[in-house]
């Protein structure tokens, strides 16, 4: 996914002579470097200064500019929270925030770098656009689609790279606020985001083995959520994300229930709690978060 988001950078710099890069002295690991090298005219190094970064960007997104501002997920929106509402999203100014390494998954870094926060803090900002890909095709499709909007985006993407569940870009079509069903299933839905998306589908193999038909939606677009989706969707929904299951995805399909009022809840992702140091495959595993562990999951909420 990160590689993707290198390689669109450098396309999108021949396309779009005002657009600008920004990073915080993490370039090789977000990928901006790729940019950096093409156009080293329009690459700023702030160096380790996130709050610097974002006023940065704020700054140079008032010139038209489109600007693409990165570093860890922890550090572009837990670090520069205050900068990001204030300076970008208040006057709703031109500027992508792409944050790499999010969620569990940054694995042996631990708990000061595993961001399990940052959507719930996201998305509570007005005029705060907030997604998550799920793949190296949907990244593309993505980071495309947000240099063309006008205003404030908030992308995620964790450091390692998730296996591929599109074959082309034609079939990774990105359209903002609309989640997509990958998999039909009349007796549940799960809803996934981000590098959860393919955990989700190998879930639901495992689950038709036990007799057990779900739907797989992937919700790329955290904020604005597809309410429609969850209207239509099957009775008991699971929500599944990296993240914590408070005020991420699992809160914002809840909002939307609680306003229904007729369907049932399953909230999967990190439960309020700091991460531990491992790998990325056993972290997902630890917290119940691998395929089998969602299946698991499932089977005993529909058994209680």
């Amino acid at each position: 996914m990160i590689k993707a988001y290198g390689e669109t950078l450098v396309e999108l710099g021949e396309k779009y002579k005002n657009l600008v890069v920004l990073d915080a002295d993490l370039s090789s690991s977000t990928q901006t470097a790729m940019f950096a090298k093409k156009f080293p005219e329009r690459f700023f190094n702030a160096g380790i200064a996130e709050q610097n970064l974002m006023g940065m960007a704020a700054g140079l997104a008032t010139t038209d500019k489109i600007v693409f501002a990165s570093s860890f997920a922890m550090f572009a929106t837990g670090r520069a929270w205050e900068i990001i509402r204030n300076l970008i999203a208040y006057p709703k100014l031109n500027v992508k925030v792409v944050a790499t390494h999010a969620g569990i998954t940054v694995g042996e870094d631990g708990a000061s770098h595993q961001m399990c926060e940052d959507i719930a803090i996201m998305r509570a900002i007005p005029n705060m656009v907030v997604i998550a890909p799920s793949d190296y095709w949907h990244t593309k499709n993505i980071i495309r689609y947000v240099a063309e909007y006008k205003g404030p985006v908030y992308v995620r993407m964790p450091r390692r790279d998730t296996e591929i569940i599109y074959e082309s870009e034609e079939e990774a079509k990105f359209e903002l606020g609309k989640g997509k069903v990958l998999a039909e299933g009349s007796d549940l839905t799960i809803i996934a985001t981000g590098e959860e998306v393919p955990e989700a589908l190998r879930a639901r193999e495992i689950l038709k083995e036990k007799g057990i038909e779900a739907e797989v939606v992937e919700m790329a677009t955290i904020k604005p959520i597809d309410k429609k989706v969850i209207e239509r969707a099957n009775d008991l929904i699971v929500t599944v994300e990296d993240h914590n299951i408070i005020g991420g995805l699992g809160g914002a399909v809840a909002e939307v229930i609680s306003e229904l009022g007729d369907k049932k809840l399953l909230r999967i992702g990190i439960p309020d709690v700091f991460g531990r140091s491992g790998k990325a495959d056993e972290l997902l595993k630890y917290y119940g978060l691998d395929g089998e562990g969602i299946a698991k999951r499932v089977m005993e909420f529909i058994k209680s």
